[in-house]
């Protein structure tokens, strides 16, 4: 799985995520962004096995977290820190 792979399963969900103005209001490109393989807790209790969208460099105001994407619907889950 690659960013490009990932940003058109999740843009079928119906997300916003990766749209244009969302991305441009961050500073944010797709050339910033790298795909690995994540297992996570979540606020359930559950564990889910994830693509983790990481950035490799921080955008605007320093972001640099971590979005999780479910492997079998790519909806967005949100980690228990």
């Amino acid at each position: 799985m690659n960013a490009s792979e990932l940003k058109y399963k999740v843009e079928s969900t119906g997300s916003y995520f990766f749209s244009r103005d969302s991305m441009k209001f961050f500073g944010d490109r797709m050339s910033n962004y790298g795909v690995r393989s994540a297992v996570v807790d979540t606020w359930d209790g559950e564990q889910v096995e994830c693509w983790e969208l990481y950035r490799r460099r921080p955008v605007l105001m320093g972001l640099g977290s971590s979005a999780y994407f479910d492997k079998r619907t790519f909806q967005r889950v949100f980690p228990k820190k």
